[in-house]
């Protein structure tokens, strides 16, 4: 099954995702604008022999939160593919969100989430690093706008 693979830091509005914690999929915590970074690059199917074998790890401020391998998913990528295919058309350039290591924050005690401020590193060697800054939720710049249908400029 080719495939191309590429790193993406996942983000959740908690507030969305905690009040419809029993609504799955979880696509209003998950789906604001500028949630899904990508990249730094995506890797072709012959540059990953398989799928299942990426090492992936995450810190915050420079502490290590995340150390895992695709190995370990509860679905494997043949699987999720197989299984959304029944639903959807898949197309070249689509992207499916596969999972993350153990270790996210809401499984820690006690829970530890981001804030503002705080310094995201993520990576795998196979598929390169990405680096954010959480910045605080900003009403005017973010919400306001997107409600009149602009996106905002970050």
């Amino acid at each position: 099954m080719p495939c191309d693979v590429l790193i993406g830091a996942g983000r959740r509005a908690r507030g969305f995702w905690l009040r419809d914690a029993d609504q799955k999929p979880l696509v209003l915590g998950k789906s604001n604008y500028g949630y899904a970074p990508l990249g730094p690059w995506m890797v072709t199917a012959d540059e990953v022999p398989n799928p299942q074998e990426v090492d992936l790890w995450l810190e915050v401020n420079g502490v290590r939160r995340q150390t895992g391998n695709t190995r370990t998913q509860i679905f494997g990528v043949a699987h999720i593919v197989s299984y959304l295919s029944r639903f959807m058309a898949l197309q070249a350039g689509d992207v499916i969100a596969t999972g993350t290591p153990p270790g996210v924050g809401l499984g820690h005690k006690p829970p530890l989430f981001l804030k503002a401020g705080d310094r995201v590193e993520l990576g795998s060697r196979m598929l390169g690093e990405q680096r954010q800054e959480v910045v605080a939720f900003d009403d005017e710049r973010m919400g306001r706008r997107w409600r009149e249908g602009h996106l905002p400029l970050f």
